[in-house]
């Protein structure tokens, strides 16, 4: 069985992280979305409510677990029977910092990452520009997947 974990905050999830679950299953047989926990960071969005809202979005896709993590991503892969971790690129900087990291991964674990690239109408769209959007009160229904509710 092919798995692979999707890590990140998803504080909040946007179109792009939907993109990259449902682009993933096109070839990976069970796709665990892990959301990180950093205590040292201020989250937007509650950890309960990232995971109440993402596990709602899939609830009638089998092969997506939504779970939550603290420490080390590729040591949850491990703990998870992961083979692979998946990542979405938006821009070269995100590679150049990712490509570090899967290297340092497959170093300790021998758990491959696959690079997704964001199709480019999605590449403007990031948790953290939609976290600004959200604190200025804007609308930001168009940067996250159909039906995602806060």
């Amino acid at each position: 069985m092919r798995r692979a974990i999707f890590p990140g905050s998803f504080d909040p999830f946007t179109k792009g992280h939907d993109s990259i679950v449902r682009r993933t299953l096109r070839f990976m047989d069970e796709l665990i979305i892990g959301i990180g926990i950093n205590e040292g960071k201020q989250a937007y969005f509650p950890i309960e409510q990232r995971l109440a809202m993402i596990q709602k979005l899939y609830e009638k896709e089998s092969r997506i677990k939504v779970m939550s993590y603290k420490g080390l991503t590729v040591d949850f892969a491990q703990q998870q029977n992961a083979s692979f971790i998946v990542r979405g690129i938006r821009t070269v900087k995100d590679f150049e910092y990712e490509e570090v990291i899967a290297d340092i991964n497959r170093q300790l674990s021998g758990i491959e990452t696959i690079f997704l690239f964001t199709e480019p109408e999605l590449s403007s769209v990031s948790s953290s520009v939609v976290r600004e959007l959200l604190h200025y009160g804007k609308d930001v229904n168009m940067f996250l997947p159909e039906g995602m509710e806060f």
